[in-house]
């Protein structure tokens, strides 16, 4: 079925609005975590499902350019949690 919204890239896209969501959740959960940390808990999720979904077999493969859209979704979530955080309403 095709829909109007889908485009080649599609995926990518979503990758990084879920992963920007979970840094920005993640940082707003633990406020305090040194940005190395969160950086490679992150990191360690984004390979983990990566891996996991080549494995289960639903017709879902492991691609870096996955982990290329994940990584800098958690990146711009957390320097989106910084900014929020530091205007003063």
């Amino acid at each position: 079925m095709e829909y109007s919204f889908m485009f080649d890239g599609i995926d990518k896209v979503l990758h990084l609005a879920i992963f920007g969501m979970l840094g920005f959740c993640f940082v707003a959960a633990f406020p305090k975590v040194r940005f190395l940390y969160f950086f490679q808990i992150m990191l360690c999720y984004s390979i983990l499902t990566e891996i996991l979904q080549d494995e289960m077999g639903w017709g879902r493969s492991m691609e870096a350019l996955d982990l290329v859209a994940d990584t800098i979704g958690v990146i711009l979530g957390y320097f989106l949690f910084k900014k929020v955080k530091s205007i003063n309403f």
